[in-house]
């Protein structure tokens, strides 16, 4: 145990303070403090010494220094084992400090609020990581608190212990303060790493908050949790159970494709990280029925994700389905009551979903396998039109469409589709050809339109072999949009010009393993 007599407080988050003032001055420990702290702890009716008093230098160049001081950091950081260092100390007629409750300026919240550069610098904090850092070190004799969380943590340590805190409190809060300071250095050094587009440092620091404790991983012997380098997700759950770890990782399967889509026109089912449905039809009814209509079969107990707001007629759509999840950019009122009425429903709302600069990153054996994202805008002048027969502007724009919804399939990936709508997925094969044949026969399976001249496919990479394409042209497909950079690209488009189809030709590759 370690008797706490002396306390340094310099917190940027003033809020619940009057809590762990009331257990200070019951168990008579001495304040120290600066700033805005100060004066918040005088006007609360407490008594505190101010810092400039108590170093007996003033606080100088607009409050950067203030706490940096040997008085400060020499209180901090005696070992109160060490002889020598308790002989510095009662020479320079220093003090110990057994209890340091700092949080830093609001960096993050700054950098999010403003662009201007001078007054996100400003918010760098300097002496409180510095004070922490000493605090954490020497957990051994002080106390660390570094979130405004741990107060209630810290009133009951000193409650029970009269006044004192244990070893195995003072560690914890010592881990704990190593990962804010850690986390709040992480931040800063991205902000520079954007602001000098260094997107690849020597050294690359992942950081997030924790955004939730999953009930497990994958399966269920797995533990999990999902982090953010935001406080939140930005999405909202409105009704049903905890999410899953693999309801998270089918949730940002849907929004990636959904957010790709024409505004408020998109309908996208996901089951398994994959899309087995996906329209962007401007009649929001018939663009869920046409994502459904791909494969209803693997939709069962999928994802849908809608880039609109929900309305009372889909939700009466939806609920004759089994879903686990359903996404919207908002729902109205009635929809959310009609759609609660199946109580493990989760309802999502992604109205305050932002997606700035992100990676992609994989783990194993670790390492880190980094990223940018494959979130390409496509232009018509990013394709080629290599075949004799040329498409319509109105066909164009459709295999566009076709070929960025194979971009977000597990390669390798084949999407068959009739306007602005898929018809047959296959995903995941080893054998590009296989995924040509699964496909084919999901369309056939699920598919009986008369409109069958105005089958389209896209594939996320090259034809290596003239067989993939001969398939695909047996089945009805009248036009093809795919990568370039295949030693037979010359033999398929010969095929294309023998058979009447229409190739296109992306200048660039879209695996997604």
């Amino acid at each position: 145990m370690r008797k706490v007599k002396k306390a340094l407080i310099s917190v940027s988050d003033k809020s619940n303070l009057k809590s762990v003032l009331k257990i200070l001055r019951k168990n008579k420990i001495e304040i120290i403090s600066s700033g805005g702290t100060y004066k918040e702890i005088i006007k609360l009716g407490f008594d505190c010494l101010e810092v400039s008093k108590y170093t007996g230098f003033p606080e100088i160049m607009d409050g950067r220094i203030k706490t940096l001081h040997p008085k400060i950091h020499a209180g901090i950081l005696v070992n109160r084992k060490k002889k020598s260092h308790l002989r510095d100390l009662k020479k320079n007629k220093f003090y110990e400090i057994d209890l340091v409750i700092v949080n830093f300026y609001p960096f993050e919240e700054i950098l999010n609020l403003k662009k201007n550069q001078s007054k996100i610098i400003e918010n760098i904090d300097i002496g409180g990581p510095t004070m922490v850092r000493a605090a954490a070190k020497n957990f051994n004799d002080v106390t660390v608190v570094t979130n405004t969380k741990q107060y209630r943590e810290l009133i009951s340590e000193l409650s029970k212990n009269k006044g004192s805190t244990s070893l195995v409190f003072r560690q914890k809060m010592s881990s704990e303060a190593f990962s804010e300071t850690a986390y709040y250095d992480s931040v800063i050094s991205n902000y520079f790493n954007i602001k000098t587009n260094n997107k690849f440092p020597n050294k690359k620091l992942i950081y997030g908050n924790l955004i939730e404790k999953l009930r497990y991983g994958e399966n269920p012997h797995q533990n999990a949790g999902i982090y953010s380098n935001k406080n939140n997700l930005g999405l909202k759950k409105l009704n049903g159970k905890q999410l899953s770890y693999n309801n998270y990782n089918d949730i940002f399967s849907a929004l990636l494709i959904s957010k790709s889509l024409p505004k408020n026109s998109g309908v996208v089912i996901v089951k398994h990280a994959n899309p087995c449905g996906v329209s962007s039809n401007k009649n929001k009814i018939k663009s869920y029925q046409l994502a459904l209509k791909c494969d209803p079969v693997s939709a069962f107990g999928g994802i849908v994700s809608c880039n609109f707001k929900i309305n009372k007629k889909l939700a009466i759509e939806l609920n004759k389905q089994f879903f686990e999840v359903i996404i919207g950019k908002g729902i109205d009122r009635v929809a959310l009551k009609l759609l609660s009425k199946k109580k493990n429903l989760r309802i999502i709302d992604s109205t305050n979903l932002k997606s700035n600069e992100m990676y992609n990153i994989i783990s194993n054996f670790d390492t880190l396998l980094l990223q940018t994202l494959d979130n390409k805008v496509f232009t018509k002048k990013d394709f080629n039109v290599v075949s004799k027969k040329k498409p319509s502007t109105k066909m164009l724009k459709d295999l566009i469409f076709a070929f960025n919804v194979c971009r977000y399939v597990k390669s390798n990936a084949i999407v068959l589709t009739s306007e602005d709508s898929t018809i047959g997925i296959g995903s995941g094969q080893p054998s590009r050809l296989d995924s040509c044949k699964i496909a084919i026969e999901k369309m056939k399976k699920f598919y009986n339109s008369k409109n069958k001249d105005q089958i389209l496919a896209a594939s996320d990479a090259f034809f290596p072999f003239v067989d993939g394409i001969e398939t695909l042209v047996q089945a009805g497909i009248s036009a093809i949009i795919q990568p370039s950079g295949s030693i037979r690209d010359k033999e398929i488009i010969k095929f294309a010009n023998q058979t009447g189809t229409i190739l296109v030709f992306s200048k660039t590759r879209h695996f997604r393993h």
